[in-house]
């Protein structure tokens, strides 16, 4: 530290050795000498800004002459760089602020401070002249950002981006422009804006990019938001939607597993509304649309390879070309294996061949074929089992309308309720058989293309329609018990199960108005045959037909007669219900 009192002391004496060691000098001159060194140094005023030139450099100080030979000194530490080195040296000028004097009287310099000054006279007029500050973000502070601009500026979270920003750490230790919004030098306090600045830079790319983009136009932007239905870009101070029907030519289901915000794209301009500033832009129209000659490139039936890229309940999409995918339908993956679920047998990224089953270039899909790239084994069960083949097979499942016998590994044949019996009339399989069992079928067709095998058990055994249409033909007389009474006549059992009708208009040459009034379930009778449907299974029998046979059997009539001669109780129950018989003479 300098001394001032000794400073005094060194010049007077040197001014006496000059005056040749004048001991003697008068106080008057010594007055007059003081009073101009008085002088010399309040022509420097505290807290002003002066440029200096440096004179002398110790280890803690630097001196430094502000003129009318007055020196002060700067603390070394704030002329020393990150490695605690000097960067000054003696002659160099330097702006300092003259901050105080200290307790000697000598003059305390700062060039910190001489800086900080200078920062609030360019705050002052940045925030006059609307100029731009540079600045670095320093921290995060509550409400917002610490920015250094020379001085502690606070930039609130609203002032940050033109859009609201979640995370504001990410833009510590960054340096940006800012805007002063104002300042207040009292305080220490200056609020700055990035956003205005950013405001001021959209706005200037957005004239620059109207003037330019049309209709058809290759233009460069960057994802600015990505939504499950198309991506948002920044041209430039205006944004352009890219729909996702328009990023490819093949399927695209989320967006985001292809794209991240922040890239930068190239796509075109299918339609601006410059009123509106609405631009429509589209990637796929970068390239050439693969639908085109979609038919020429895969004709049906041929054998292609491709890639699995997606897995559903219903299938498997397999893209064959960037932008072409084909659907394995879950139906065409095995010939004889129910699949469950696709991913049971395929996986994501799985490299396969498969068979163009058809082709719809309107509404771009390709049906493929897994199981046609293998023998069908529809055509083999053909060959090995033509029609009227008895095969042996364990019953694997009854349901309502038949059940299913396994013949083949992965086929079942189906024995259909109506192919059970001749004879007896099955309601359900289950009276009859049972899952696990073994029986033996006739094969009656295979279907290779619908897949279809159709068994038989009662065709092990001959027609007995058939048989009873040999045996009977049309105007013979049969004989049987009746086994049910209709509205519309009775059914008679003539031979084992095999049974007729006669139709109420077939009992009497008289008027009957129920079959029920002279007939009853159990009562045997003879009836002349009128039709055999073998095919229909259906006899159409006539007992009014036999009153003019040659065979002498009893009428109708005679028969009605006898009725009213029997016991008393009889006529009594038809009294009670009310049966009306018909004289065959009135």
């Amino acid at each position: 530290m300098v001394n001032d009192d000794n400073l005094i002391s060194d010049q007077m004496e040197e001014k006496g050795d000059a005056a040749g060691n004048q001991q003697n000098q008068s106080n008057e001159d010594m007055m007059g000498f003081k009073e101009l060194y008085e002088q010399s140094l309040q022509s420097v005023h505290l807290g002003e800004l002066v440029t200096g030139k440096i004179v002398q450099i110790n280890s803690d100080v630097v001196m430094v002459d502000v003129g009318w030979k007055t020196e002060g000194y700067i603390l070394a530490r704030e002329l020393k760089d990150e490695e605690g080195n000097i960067t000054v040296d003696v002659g160099d000028e330097i702006e300092v602020m003259v901050e105080r004097r200290d307790q000697e009287g000598n003059l305390v310099l700062s060039r910190d401070k001489a800086a900080k000054m200078k920062v609030w006279d360019d705050v002052k007029s940045a925030c006059e002249n609307h100029l731009p500050v540079k600045g670095m973000v320093v921290e995060r502070v509550k409400g917002g950002l610490s920015v250094d601009i020379g001085i502690t500026a606070f930039l609130p979270g609203s002032q940050v981006d033109i859009r609201p920003v979640r995370d504001l750490d990410k833009f510590v230790g960054q340096t940006f422009m800012f805007d002063v919004l104002k300042y207040d030098r009292k305080r220490n306090n200056v609020v700055l804006s990035r956003r205005s600045i950013l405001e001021q830079e959209r706005e200037e790319e957005k004239k620059e990019t109207l003037a330019n983009i049309h209709e058809g136009a290759i233009v460069e932007g960057v994802i600015k938001n990505i939504t499950d239905y198309g991506l948002f870009i920044d041209l430039g101070g205006i944004d352009g939607l890219l729909h996702v029907t328009d990023i490819s030519w093949g399927r695209i289901t989320k967006p985001s597993e292809s794209f991240s915000k922040g890239d930068t794209i190239t796509v075109k301009v299918l339609s601006f509304d410059r009123e509106k500033e609405r631009v429509s832009l589209g990637l796929k129209q970068l390239t050439e649309n693969p639908w085109e000659n979609i038919s020429d490139k895969y004709p049906i039936g041929g054998i292609v390879e491709g890639k699995v890229v997606n897995l559903t309940d219903y299938g498997a999409f397999v893209e064959l070309d960037p932008g072409v995918e084909g659907l394995i339908h879950v139906s065409e993956m095995f010939w004889t294996r129910e699949i469950k679920h696709p991913s049971k047998v395929l996986t994501q990224g799985q490299t396969l061949k498969a068979m163009i089953l058809d082709v719809n270039k309107d509404n771009k899909r390709i049906s493929l074929g897994l199981k046609q790239t293998t023998d069908n084994p529809w055509e083999t069960l053909k060959q090995k089992y033509p029609e009227g083949t008895i095969v042996k097979g364990v019953i694997r499942n009854v349901t309502n309308f038949g059940i299913f016998v396994g013949v083949e590994d992965g086929i079942d044949g189906l024995v259909h309720v109506s192919d059970i019996s001749w004879k007896q009339r099955v309601k359900h399989p289950s009276e009859i058989y049972k899952k696990g069992q073994e029986i033996e079928a006739v094969v009656l067709n295979i279907d290779v293309e619908n897949e279809k095998f159709s068994l038989g058990i009662k065709q092990i055994e001959k027609n007995p329609w058939e048989e009873f249409c040999d045996k009977y033909s049309a105007g013979s007389i049969v004989s049987g018990k009746i086994t049910n009474l209709t509205e519309f006549g009775v059914f008679v059992e003539v031979e084992e199960g095999i049974e007729g009708l006669v139709h109420i208009s077939e009992l009497s040459h008289k008027r009957v108005k129920s079959a029920s009034e002279i007939f009853s379930v159990g009562e045997s009778i003879s009836a002349v045959v009128k039709s055999v449907d073998v095919k229909g299974r259906k006899i159409r029998l006539s007992i009014k037909d036999t009153e003019a046979s040659s065979e002498g059997s009893h009428s109708v009539s005679q028969y009605l007669n006898n009725r009213e001669n029997i016991g008393s109780n009889l006529g009594k129950a038809l009294v009670d219900a009310d049966v009306k018989l018909i004289d065959p003479t009135k």
